[in-house]
């Protein structure tokens, strides 16, 4: 996908589908405690010198209010710099683009690659960190770039809990999301709500627990046989909860039966990565076919936790290979039960 699909997408395409409305950001919200303006009419002009310029061990939001804009470089949220939120001053996400451009292949000034990881446009590592009415991109064009054969170019990398992505769009290819933890066996909260995700090859993974509450899930068109997997979750098996899409919508350009709702992923070929990913009570387009699960080289669908109950839509099929929760199961399997955690956290509206 080339740059100028990035910054010029209609943002109805992820906006229509959820329920997003053009009210602007500021309402019902606390005035930011620093703003960011690519015009130099801001406190600051780049999203990392605002961050920077954040207090440490913040026990409450400190708000970065961000103009209208596109900003380039990667941002980086340390573990020191809790309750950070970024909130874009636009009328819809589109209005602020927060972006970088390099791939897992892209090497460094010391010749070495950057990584999945270190391809991140964002990463957050500090807890409590909330998005709201903005975009996150990773605008590496693989056409583009031949040379390089790692294209995996994460748009947001999470590493921390009890967090919060409102009204946010992220747009990529291969491994857009990229929600994880500090370490195998951590659990680490996601909440996301009326969100648009984009992208074509294991673009939503990790073994972060995350919630996609009415977002759009939407999978490009790579012109391959298959056109690729929403999908990699990597969850713990000791965590009980893993990716979860709740009243949400699977769209995509791509021929009928050719993308794939997911295949376990295990990292370093760790044996207790048991992957989990509900679909439940939502909209799945014709993109998605009758065998919606894939193996991952040797690790089989069928020992991962993939699961679907009440969907909707051509691609929403009940089948032998589509194993489906039983009421009771979808009682237990809820946004509250996976959000809840030890803390009771239930997070907010922003």
């Amino acid at each position: 996908m080339r740059r100028r699909t990035f910054l010029g997408m209609s943002s109805g395409l992820g906006i229509v589908a959820t329920g997003l409305t053009t009210t602007p950001a500021l309402a019902g919200g606390r005035r930011p405690d620093l703003t960011v303006a690519v015009d130099g009419g801001g406190d600051h002009t780049g999203i990392q010198a605002a961050i920077d310029a954040a207090p440490a061990g913040a026990t409450e939001p400190f708000v970065i209010g961000v103009r209208p804009g596109t900003y380039l470089g990667q941002v980086v949220v340390p573990a020191t710099k809790p309750f950070l939120e970024l909130r874009g001053l636009g009328r819809r996400p589109d209005d602020v683009v927060i972006a970088d451009d390099r791939a897992n292949g892209t090497l460094k000034p010391d010749g070495t690659p950057w990584g999945t990881s270190g391809s991140a446009s964002v990463t957050v590592s500090g807890a409590d960190f909330r998005a709201v009415n903005l975009t996150f991109a990773n605008l590496f064009d693989e056409a583009a770039h031949p040379e390089i054969t790692n294209r995996q170019a994460v748009a947001v990398l999470t590493r921390a809990d009890r967090l919060v992505f409102d009204r946010v769009r992220f747009l990529a290819n291969q491994d857009t999301l990229y929600v994880n933890s500090s370490a195998a066996g951590v659990v680490a909260r996601v909440h996301l709500r009326d969100c648009y995700v984009e992208g074509d090859v294991d673009f939503i993974f990790g073994r972060a627990t995350a919630v996609f509450d009415r977002c759009r899930i939407h999978s490009l068109n790579r012109g391959s046989t298959p056109n690729g997997y929403v999908t990699a979750p990597s969850t713990d098996i000791t965590n009980p909860y893993g990716l979860l899409f709740q009243r949400s919508r699977f769209t995509s350009d791509a021929p009928a039966g050719t993308v794939l709702l997911g295949r376990p992923w295990h990292p370093g070929n760790d044996p207790n990565a048991i992957g989990q990913t509900i679909v439940r009570e939502s909209w799945i387009g014709a993109h998605i076919p009758d065998a919606a699960w894939s193996d991952f080289g040797a690790w089989p669908w069928e020992d991962a936790r993939f699961f679907e109950y009440r969907n909707a839509g051509p691609g929403a099929i009940v089948s032998a290979n589509r194993p489906q929760l039983t009421a009771e199961q979808a009682g237990e399997y809820t946004a509250a039960a996976f959000l809840r955690g030890s803390d009771d956290w239930t997070p907010e509206r922003c």
